[in-house]
């Protein structure tokens, strides 16, 4: 199986088990998670350097996801590369379970930071990659971020701070789905020229297809005499995947149940 084939099954795998999780659950932020399922399959198929065996790894590379509320694809994509067993992923949002709707570190292997309250990751990602600078630590640190999010202020400030001290270990990822929680971001707080608000903020940028494997693979890749904070704007649609939740405002906070659970497994197919 080549590195591309390998992380479009997993980007499978970790739809199927979302779409399954909420179910269970009964939760919501399905049309969250599967925008960005294809990028954790990148990211955790090809390129953050991790081991399931050993999580707390000192020369890992660090994930955080700062949308906190579209966990499940978390969770989904550590069951799937071996850090805890794909049953756990039943118990997602379930009374006394470790798995909450909103991602959570605490007994979690593989998760770095709890999340949940939006605009937080980013500045916490900006701290542990000077950190890692100042210690001439070799790992990579990679925040993902939504783009409702990038409305709060405080992602700003970290960018700004990011680019004064030359983060080039520091990597944003946006899932740039076009949409917030009721309406859409144009509708919300208009972001763009996005791309250019990020270089004006002294960031290289690089704007794919969000679910093109290869197009996030590449932009992922660092170059040698780069010095700058990296970020990757990931065009997506939300409910990618499943045709009635696909650019659906309804699917932030819906929930499959029924014939539309049946439905949407149906049309992502087998595991």
């Amino acid at each position: 199986m080549t590195s591309s084939e390998h992380s479009r099954d997993l980007a499978h795998r970790i739809r199927r088990s979302v779409v399954r999780m909420t179910h269970l659950g009964k939760s919501s932020h399905v049309g969250s998670a599967l925008s960005m399922s294809d990028i954790m399959a990148v990211l955790y198929g090809r390129v953050l350097r991790v081991d399931p065996e050993r999580p707390d790894w000192p020369q890992r590379d660090r994930f955080i996801l700062s949308k906190g509320h579209a966990g499940a694809a978390v969770y989904a994509a550590l069951a799937h590369t071996g850090f805890m067993d794909v049953e756990t992923l039943d118990q997602h949002y379930q009374n006394g379970s470790i798995l909450s709707g909103h991602v959570s570190h605490k007994g979690v292997p593989g998760v770095e930071l709890s999340t949940g309250s939006l605009g937080h990751g980013l500045g916490v990602a900006v701290g542990m990659a000077k950190a890692a600078m100042l210690k001439n630590a070799e790992h990579r640190v990679v925040c993902l971020l939504s783009d409702g999010e990038c409305d709060e202020g405080s992602n700003w400030e970290a960018a700004m701070f990011a680019a004064h001290h030359r983060l080039r270990n520091l990597t944003a990822i946006i899932d740039y789905n076009n949409m917030q929680s009721l309406a859409t971001v144009e509708e919300t707080l208009a972001l763009e020229p996005f791309v250019d608000k990020w270089e004006a903020f002294g960031w290289t940028v690089r704007d794919v297809n969000g679910h093109d494997h290869e197009a996030i693979a590449n932009a992922l890749a660092r170059e040698p005499d780069d010095d700058k904070p990296l970020c990757v704007v990931c065009r997506t649609t939300k409910g990618k995947g499943v045709s009635f939740m696909e650019d659906a405002v309804l699917w932030h906070y819906r929930t499959p149940q029924g014939e539309e659970y049946d439905a949407a497994m149906g049309e992502l197919g087998d595991a």
